[in-house]
């Protein structure tokens, strides 16, 4: 399989289960996210956001379309101040048993997969941005954490 960078950029945070989560798409820069895709996938998102706990304050999503019929949506919050748990779901790609190729339908992943090549770049910054903000200073800076995102450009190499 030859290897293709793709585009990820940040999109405006939003609160989903009642805490802010970043927000990131990763697509192809001649093949964005469909509308009909994203709008399928913030209506599935609240099904992978665990309830609000203490130590859980944020985290972050990542809804990557491939580049054949697949969209990938995972959620990762923050838990116990410094884990990161992850939930996933997956549609329009048979090979991970999606019912159909339908970008629009997701379903939940059940396998323990972090991310991949073009999803992990997010994972980590995040992890450098939680400990700058909310482990460096004296006083937790959630909205300083919120505010700072990897900026767009390509990811995978």
């Amino acid at each position: 399989m030859p290897f293709i960078e793709k585009n990820m950029r940040p999109l405006a945070p939003i609160v989903v289960g009642g805490r802010p989560y970043k927000r990131y798409h990763v697509d192809r820069p001649e093949q964005p996210i469909e509308p009909e895709v994203e709008k399928a996938a913030y209506e599935y998102l609240p099904r992978l956001v665990p309830a609000p706990a203490a130590g859980s304050p944020a985290g972050w999503v990542v809804l990557h379309r491939g580049g054949d019929t697949g969209a990938y949506l995972l959620a990762y919050t923050w838990a116990w101040d410094n884990v990161v748990e992850v939930r996933t779901a997956a549609a329009g790609q048979p090979a991970v048993d999606c019912p159909d190729e339908d970008p629009t339908h997701f379903v939940p992943e059940t396998r323990r997969w972090a991310g991949c090549v073009w999803e992990l770049p997010v994972l980590e910054h995040e992890r450098s941005s939680w400990v700058r903000h909310m482990f460096v200073n004296e006083t937790p800076d959630l909205d300083g954490y919120l505010a700072d995102v990897r900026p767009e450009g390509m990811v995978g190499l």
